[in-house]
């Protein structure tokens, strides 16, 4: 489990995105020492930042120490833009992957301590920690806003386990397809376009670079079928030696298993089982991706 440990935090803003930034990136607990403002989490911008979370208010913790806020912990890790004396930083993009594992755990709690708006952490809170980070920044300025730090924080200790929504794979064209495309490509770019063989030898070589390796999906294959075919190309996978199943093939090998699965033996031209119609429809193709 993760714990956000805000010592005096002075913004409600801050607060409320930080809020959710926990829910967008927890699970995580928020623990306030000593807010320098009793209305902050009433205030109007609190419940502006934080805005879907339900019981915001009810979801932050407020004491008035960082041994209360630190109580329970296992590894607290405080973040802070100035060097200290006798304590050496570490680099958080270093030290977050070695973490994660702990601020997934259930049964361990990972302390991340973030200081004030004005003033940061003091001696005192940096010292309660076991370690302190920091997140490297450009020279042209070297602090971040409190807000956008937690954010960073917890987004590099997100698995993207249990995540919103799962992105549909994109779907690729097959290996006999793909060759499909470069022939015929090769066929009107470097047989009837290119005007030299040199020309040719290289839209070739293109061809069989550039096609080989990227990550084509049928559309895009569909849409160079229809860019050859208003060149003149009607060629089929067949003109090229590619192959790919007759039609109504697939529905035949359907028919032929199942009559194996249920040990008819029957012959392929016998009539097929009866409980299965013959005609369903005209057959599509399962070949190479072609003319759209």
């Amino acid at each position: 489990m993760k714990r956000i440990v805000l010592c005096r935090p002075a913004g409600p803003r801050n607060v409320g995105a930080i809020l959710r930034a926990a829910l967008n990136f927890g699970p995580a607990e928020i623990v306030i020492t000593s807010p320098s403002r009793p209305s902050l989490l009433v205030h109007p911008d609190f419940e502006l930042m934080s805005h879907g979370g339900e019981d915001a208010r009810g979801r932050i913790r407020v004491v008035d120490t960082i041994e209360e806020a630190l109580d329970g912990c296992h590894y607290a890790v405080a973040f802070t833009a100035r060097a200290r004396q006798k304590q050496r930083r570490s680099v958080w993009r270093e030290r977050a992957p070695e973490l994660q594992p702990m601020g997934d755990d259930s049964e361990q709690t990972l302390a991340l301590v973030f200081g004030s708006e004005e003033a940061g952490l003091t001696k005192e809170e940096a010292a309660a920690a076991q370690e302190i980070s920091h997140l490297r920044t450009s020279a042209e300025h070297t602090s971040l806003n409190l807000a956008q730090a937690v954010i960073v924080v917890l987004y590099s200790l997100f698995t993207g386990k249990d995540i919103h929504q799962v992105e549909n794979q994109p779907k690729r064209i097959d290996t006999a397809s793909r060759a499909f495309l470069k022939e015929k490509l090769k066929t009107v770019l470097a047989g009837q376009v290119a005007r030299t063989e040199s020309a040719a030898e290289d839209v070739r070589a293109m061809i069989d670079r550039m096609f080989t390796k990227a990550p084509i999906e049928p559309r895009d294959a569909r849409a160079w079928h229809l860019v050859l075919r208003a060149l003149g190309s009607e060629a089929a996978p067949t003109d090229f030696g590619v192959g790919g199943q007759e039609k109504g093939a697939r529905r035949k090998d359907a028919l032929e298993r199942r009559r194996r699965l249920d040990g008819e033996g029957a012959a392929p031209d016998q009539d097929p089982d009866p409980q299965i119609d013959p005609n369903p429809g005209p057959d599509s193709a399962e070949g190479p991706v072609g003319d759209a």
